[in-house]
């Protein structure tokens, strides 16, 4: 899946020129704008940057966009350690050297996923305000591992989006509503939203969020970046506030695809809090780069659901315009195909997610 998005994908990341993006206040230069991690592992080599100024630049990013100008507001909390952090990376890599492509790159994770440190863990619920985890999940403790900064928490929907039918993407109790960058007016989507914004808006090196059901694919596409939904088991789910087990996994949002790979490298393996993921013993990577293929659609077949287009002329353009680009690539595109209603299999979707939500939130409580 890496390769094909690779291959086909070619983002243009500026904003749009249409009206709404007159809403957006005007933002001055970011000197880390679109920064790469291969870009910002450069920088430090050099000496041009260390892991504590790109912290203090990502950290007066936040403070002045999302904070306070446009109020992009997909942060719902800063680590106060990250500076002290980002020091300590920038001692041992003088002294040893660095520890990886991660060492000293800032992350921003979703308030579902647990951190022994001062930040609380609430899947954005004032039900849960003040609650400090004992210890790290399994992947924050992959990420320190791999010598990230863990920067802070993102905002999201609250309780993951589970908590309603009639929920609102990107709005939590605790932290309000997150913004789309593009048009403030307009939806983030849901539920890993303030991931997703801060990403696009370059207020992190790179950024976890959740799905159980489009939450991290859909803040993705809608925000303009790369997400990636693991296999469920590559990925451990101890130590995240959940929905339910047959579906949960946490996974990179990134603004390249490589980004991500580095990400998804820093994150799996197996955790024996987590019996699901002894299925990927001797079946994961550190290193997810090497299947970055330019020619990764060749061949592959790729179905276009016709049914889902004619709402808007503008989109259905672009749309044809990329199922173009596939083709160029060398994709099979069988267009269309037919997919059954969806009723048919949203119903017993969410009674078996009704039953999971109960069995495993109480576990994690």
């Amino acid at each position: 899946m890496l390769s094909g998005v690779a291959a086909a994908i070619r983002c243009d990341r500026r904003p749009p020129s249409s009206s709404a993006s007159n809403q957006i206040p005007a933002v001055g230069s970011f000197e880390l704008d679109e920064k790469t991690i291969a870009e910002l592992q450069d920088a430090m080599k050099s000496g041009g940057l260390t892991a504590r100024s790109v912290t203090e630049k990502y950290l007066s990013r936040i403070a002045a966009i999302d904070k306070q100008g446009p109020r992009l507001n997909s942060v719902i909390e800063i680590n106060p350690e990250a500076p002290a952090i980002a020091d300590a990376l920038d001692a041992e890599r003088k002294s040893k050297g660095p520890r990886g492509p991660m060492h000293g790159i800032p992350v921003l994770i979703k308030d579902n996923i647990d951190t022994a440190d001062r930040m609380a863990t609430t899947a954005g619920s004032l039900a849960l305000e003040g609650s400090i985890a004992r210890s790290d999940a399994f992947i924050v403790r992959k990420l320190r591992d791999a010598g990230a900064v863990i920067l802070g928490k993102t905002n999201l929907s609250e309780w993951a989006n589970f908590r309603s039918t009639h929920s609102s993407s990107g709005w939590s109790g605790r932290g309000g509503l997150t913004r789309n960058p593009y048009a403030l007016d307009r939806n983030p989507c849901g539920s890993s939203s303030g991931s997703g914004v801060a990403v696009s808006a370059n207020l992190c090196g790179v950024a976890i969020g959740t799905e159980t059901d489009g939450s991290i694919v859909c803040p993705a596409t809608t925000n303009g970046i790369v997400g990636i939904k693991p296999t469920l088991g590559l990925v451990s789910r101890s130590g995240i506030i959940p929905i339910a087990h047959s579906q949960d996994t946490a996974g990179p949002m990134a603004r390249t695809v490589t980004d991500a790979a580095i990400l998804l490298g820093a994150i799996v393996g197996v955790d024996p809090r987590d019996a699901v993921t002894q299925e990927s013993a001797g079946k994961s990577f550190t290193d997810y780069t090497r299947f970055l293929d330019p020619d990764g659609l060749r061949g592959a077949r790729i179905g276009v659901a016709r049914k889902y287009f004619g709402f808007n002329d503008e989109v259905d353009r672009l749309m044809n315009e990329a199922i173009e680009v596939m083709k160029r690539s060398g994709a099979v595109v069988i267009d269309p195909v037919d997919l059954a209603p969806s009723k048919e299999y949203e119903n017993s979707e969410i009674e078996v997610l009704l039953y999971e939500f109960k069995h495993d939130l109480n576990k994690y409580l």
